[in-house]
């Protein structure tokens, strides 16, 4: 890569890095997983940068890139391991303990969600992202994605309201 390009390259994810670890923590909901996940889409985009600066959407381009990695780190097995001894991360003191909870119950709820199906609720919603272009970068057809964000959206509503009275709509029946 000649040093034009590079530095065309560190002026892209210098001015999204940011914007990137936020999309992979929607996905994942861990900052360590999400700073890993953005480390293997700047990697992969430097690798390919020659080709990737000349599409007309760089920024849908590399949403995908991401998106790919965390649905590649899903299906790793050593991921779905769970340590017991985990401190919780400190709140910011600029939230209130109520936004705080809203945004840890909004999270729960995108967590209980089918991979395929958070990922177009993150582009749809988070990116605001067109039906075509979450399709494009998922590779998956318009209707699937307005399927998947239908009940995605249903699913969330569903969970949302949940009192404790009722087992999750996914379970089915009463407690």
């Amino acid at each position: 890569m000649n040093r034009a390009d590079e530095d065309e390259y560190r002026q892209f994810v210098t001015a999204r890095l940011e914007t990137l670890r936020v999309t992979a923590y929607l996905l994942c909901r861990n900052w360590h997983t999400a700073d890993d996940l953005v480390s293997i889409t700047i990697g992969k985009l430097y690798r390919h940068w020659h080709r990737v600066r000349a599409m007309e959407n760089v920024d849908a381009y590399v949403r995908g890139m991401l998106t790919n990695a965390w649905l590649d780190e899903r299906r790793r097995p050593w991921r779905r391991e769970r340590s017991t001894d985990n401190l919780p991360e400190r709140a910011d003191a600029e939230f209130s303990e109520a936004a705080l909870a809203d945004r840890e119950h909004l999270l729960d709820l995108l967590s209980q969600l089918p991979p395929r199906r958070r990922a177009v609720i993150v582009l749809r919603f988070w990116c605001d992202l067109s039906v075509e272009e979450t399709a494009r970068v998922l590779g998956i057809s318009t209707g699937t994605v307005k399927s998947q964000a239908a009940r995605g959206l249903e699913s969330l509503r569903l969970l949302a309201t949940w009192d404790g009275t009722r087992i999750r709509a996914r379970n089915g029946g009463e407690a």
